[in-house]
Formats: structure tokens, C-alpha cells, sequence
């Protein structure tokens, strides 16, 4: 193939990293005037392409209304954006030819591309540039593992409700036009205000914040981009940090997995925490975001966060019980997905999260639109982390912020945190034997104040008896949840044992949603076995 058909065709290159140039410093490329240019007129087209879909109903009507748009007039407009586009590539791939800068790395580029899985050793020269990520090649495929087709993955059912359509035909039938409303609000609308960071306009004005944060993982932390090419045929953009081969890092041996929120990217989100902590660190980007292909709905999801604990375990090399998930607001789905698959990881610690989204919801739409928001939640945006988080054996940590102003159906009330529902619904998964009315009603009057676990006393706990009898009960019963505890206690028993084991559960931090973790709050889970924190120092 020759050379202009080449860099025609070639994807856009941003930086070159310090490590090829002689003064370490990283540049930025600078494209020649025929590049910059032709770079020009497809970024105009982009937006233009990307507000006229946004914005197709009203554009749609004008045209209607715009009696003198022939066919004639529309062919014509056709053809002088097609012509557009074709200058637009010659005088990129033009300007690309010329500047052996470009050659250079496209020469790099088309050596990786050509084997079908690039060595880490072929990998390395490439790394070295920042490009369009469409064109880097796939690190890894979830069937690369021979014995992930056989692994038996475990899902949540869907709530029953109006979801279920149950009823007669007739009754079925006049549901189909809310049904209907509800996908198509939710395609057009509706994933855009669960997962905002998936516009790409918001992408396109924080791209050099983007690049930055990738800059500084790459070079201040030894970062490894990746491409994982997960079940759906979506491409998952992550990011590796490994330290088990440095000895200052005590902690290097377990792998953190970040799972964002929102508009959370790996580039600028939760990695910095564990990162700061000691910790190995792999941020990946949900579908749709940053260099991840598709859209966040949860099938995605759950094939994304699964081909990153399929890339950890058989490539990176991690076992899985040197790993510890980390979820964040939304991520709280994706990480107690993981959790729920790979039981047998270290611990899950949950940031901010929420029980069920549904309350959110609703609570952030307009009264008349609730049928419409339950159905569109109910039938594609189920994000239910409290469900999987039941079905999860392991060590967790819930987190509540007590300023948060997101994750809560009213901030002026702790006791409307959602994280509170969250913790309720492990408790009720774990120690159901605890949960009489009377317990209940004084945990929740023990969460409606901040800072409580510290001051178990004031509520009459004694923190050595309780950790004594739970001690008694696993050597009797084994660690297999659900425990039977409390089944012989009385209702004053039950409610200390209640509150102290919430205590072990829930972290108070006083913050808003927004604010990064700091490295103190962030501790391993507690083991109800040795009756311990593992804290960062």
C-alpha cells in the first residue's frame, strides 16, 4: 500500500512521550499546515454531525416547513459536503506524507497492527505515542481465555413489576405506547442523563484534561494503556499501573479495580486514591467513554468490568485474591457485578452508592413522568447494586459521604442517604436473624447521625463482647452466609449486635460526592474472622 494511501487513512496522532526524545520531556505534535487544516474541517463536521442528531426533531420540521428545499437543493447540499470531507483527506494525508515525524510512528503502528496479538516487547515503542485509540491494536480478547466460555457467570433477575407486563392481552396491549415512549427516551435521553461522561461533546471539551491525566499516569506512575476487546465486540480502554516488582510499595501485590462513576474516566478519577496508598492500580473506561466503545447500558457494563477481570487475572497475572474492587457512585453496578462473579477476590469497597437507581430516578423527574421513568429504569437502565451485593461472600466496606448531594432523595437528611439502604440490604442478606422492627428502628435512628461507628458506647454496645460472640458462632457454624445469629437473642441483643456489626460495615466521611477519597478512609474491608481493619498507613 502506498504511502499518501496510508497516511490518508492513518489515525491522528496527539503527543510523542519523553522517552524517544533527547531532552525526556514529552511533546506535543505539531501537524503541518496542510495537516492542521484538513484536522480542522472534520472537527467542524463533527460537531455540526453531532448537534444536528441532538437536534434532528426541530431540524426535521424546519425543512418541512422550508418550501423552497427541493431534491435538487438536497443533492446539491450532499454533494458539497462530500466534496468537503475529500479535501478535507487530502490535505491531511498531504500534510501527513511530509512530516517524517508521522512516518515515523505510522511505520511503528503498522509493524504492531500486523501480528494478531502485539508482544509486550512490540507494544513498547508504541506506547510511546498518544493517538486515536480506535487504531491501537486489541492487548487482549475475552476468548483468549480458553475456560472463560465455560465460567458461569451469575446475573440478577429483574425485579417483577410493570416491567414484567403481567396481565391479560388487553392490559399488556395498552401498555405498549408507554413502553414504547419509555425506549425511546431512554435511548435519546435517558443514558445521557444516567451516564452524562457518554456525550461527546463533554468528551471533546475535556480531551486535553484527559490527555494530561493519561500523560501523568503513563509517565509519573509507569502506566500500560490496554485495549480488551470484551464478549459484545465492544473495545475497553484501561489503564495498568503494576508495582509488584517495586519493593517501596508494600501494598503493589493487590491489584485495585476502579470502576468510575457517571462521568468518572480512569484518566481523572478514583486511581489517584489507591495509587496514593501503595496499590497496583487498573482504571478502565466505561463503554462509551474516553476510548471505550458502545453505550452504558448494564449488559455492557457487566461485559466490560468482565473482560477487565478476565485481563487482571489471565494477563496481567493477578490472582484473584490479590484483587480489591473499587466502585464509585454508578460504578457501585459494575464493581458489585464483579464482585458477584469473582467471589473469591479480597474485598469490595463501595463509594457513594446506592442500593437501586430507581429512587434516584424519580426522585430527580418531573411527578408526571414517574410511570415512564419506572418502566425505562425497570426495562434498561436496572442498575441494582444491592441485589448483587447480596449475592457477594466477601469482605465489603460501604462508604457514605455525609455531604452527599447526589447519591440522596434529600440532602438536609443523613437518613436519606442511599448508601443507608445499601448497608440495610447486606445486613438483611448477611444476618437476617438481627432484623426484628424494634432493631431496625434504632439502626436507623443510629444512621440518621454522622460518625456513629466511633461511638458505640453511647448506645450501650459493648464492642469486645459483641466481636466475642460472633467469634463463638463461626467456629460453631463456619464463615457461610447467611449467619443464623441472633435467632436466640433477645430484642436488646439484637440491636446491639445490629449496630455493631453496621459499624464494621460503614465508613463516615465528611464529604461531598464530588471530593477524591483521601488515602486515610481508604482501608481493606473488615473479616469478621479476625475482627480487623487493614488500614493504609
Amino acid at each position: 500500500m502506498s504511502l499518501p494511501w496510508r497516511c490518508l487513512m492513518g489515525p491522528r496522532l496527539y503527543k510523542i512521550y519523553g522517552s524517544l526524545l533527547q531532552n525526556g520531556e514529552s511533546e506535543v505534535y505539531v501537524p503541518n499546515i496542510l495537516e492542521r487544516f484538513g484536522n480542522k474541517i472534520f472537527q467542524v463536521i463533527y460537531v455540526v454531525q453531532y448537534v444536528g442528531m441532538f437536534t434532528s426533531p426541530i431540524l426535521a420540521l424546519s425543512f418541512y416547513r422550508w418550501e423552497s428545499l427541493s431534491l435538487n437543493s438536497a443533492i446539491r447540499l450532499g454533494t458539497g459536503l462530500g466534496l468537503l470531507v475529500v479535501v478535507a483527506l487530502v490535505l491531511r494525508g498531504a500534510g501527513r506524507c511530509f512530516n517524517p515525524t508521522y512516518t515515523t510512528f505510522l511505520g511503528i503502528l503498522e509493524e504492531a497492527q500486523r501480528l494478531p496479538r502485539p508482544s509486550p516487547k512490540a507494544m513498547e515503542p508504541l506506547r510511546q505515542y498518544e493517538f486515536d485509540f480506535a487504531a491501537w491494536p486489541v492487548n487482549f480478547k475475552w476468548s483468549d481465555v480458553s475456560a472463560d466460555d465455560n465460567k458461569a457467570r451469575v446475573y440478577v433477575e429483574r425485579a417483577g413489576g410493570v416491567a414484567d407486563m403481567h396481565g391479560n392481552i388487553f392490559s399488556r396491549t395498552l401498555q405498549l405506547p408507554t413502553r414504547l415512549v419509555a425506549y425511546i427516551l431512554t435511548s435519546s435521553l435517558g443514558k445521557y442523563l444516567m451516564y452524562p461522561g457518554c456525550i461527546q461533546l463533554l468528551q471533546l471539551a475535556i480531551d486535553n484534561l484527559l490527555s494530561q491525566g493519561r500523560e501523568k499516569l503513563v509517565k509519573d506512575f509507569g502506566g500500560k494503556r490496554n485495549k480488551l476487546l470484551a464478549r459484545d465486540g465492544n473495545t475497553i480502554d484501561t489503564m495498568l499501573v503494576d508495582r509488584r516488582a517495586k519493593g517501596q510499595y508494600p501494598n503493589g501485590r493487590t491489584l485495585v479495580v476502579c470502576c468510575e462513576g457517571n462521568a468518572g474516566f480512569y484518566e481523572l478519577g478514583l486511581m489517584t486514591t489507591p495509587l496514593e496508598a501503595g496499590y497496583s492500580v487498573i482504571g478502565w473506561n466505561h463503554p462509551g467513554f474516553g476510548g471505550s466503545t458502545g453505550s452504558p447500558y448494564p449488559s455492557q457494563e457487566q461485559n466490560a468490568v468482565d473482560a477487565v477481570m478476565q485481563f487482571a487475572i489471565h494477563s496481567a497475572g493477578f490472582r484473584e485474591e490479590d484483587i480489591l474492587i473499587y466502585g464509585w457512585s454508578i460504578g457501585g453496578y459494575s464493581s458489585t457485578w464483579a464482585a458477584m462473579n469473582y467471589p473469591q477476590i479480597s474485598g469490595l469497597i463501595l463509594d457513594a452508592t446506592f442500593n437501586h437507581v430507581l429512587p434516584l430516578a424519580v426522585n430527580r423527574m418531573p411527578g408526571c413522568l414517574n410511570s415512564i421513568v419506572t418502566l425505562a429504569v425497570s426495562n434498561h437502565l436496572n442498575l441494582n447494586p444491592g441485589d448483587q451485593l447480596a449475592r457477594y461472600p466477601g469482605p465489603v466496606t460501604i462508604v457514605r459521604r455525609t455531604q452527599d448531594e447526589i447519591i440522596t432523595t434529600d440532602e438536609t437528611q443523613l437518613r436519606c442517604n442511599c448508601g443507608n439502604d445499601l448497608m440495610l440490604r447486606l445486613i438483611k442478606s448477611r444476618y437476617p436473624g438481627l432484623l426484628c422492627p424494634q432493631a431496625t428502628e434504632v439502626l436507623w435512628q443510629w444512621l440518621a447521625e454522622p460518625f456513629q461507628g466511633s461511638n458505640l458506647t453511647e448506645w450501650g454496645v459493648d464492642g469486645d463482647l459483641c466481636s466475642s460472640l460472633l467469634s463463638s458462632y463461626i467456629a460453631q457454624h463456619g464463615e457461610s452466609y447467611p449467619y443464623t445469629i441472633g435467632e436466640d437473642m433477645s430484642i436488646d441483643e439484637k440491636t446491639k449486635m445490629l449496630l455493631y456489626l453496621s459499624s464494621k460495615y460503614l465508613v463516615d466521611v465528611p464529604s461531598g460526592h464530588n471530593n477524591p477519597l483521601e488515602k486515610h478512609f481508604f482501608w481493606r474491608p473488615w473479616r469478621p474472622l479476625t475482627d480487623s481493619y487493614i488500614q493504609v498507613d
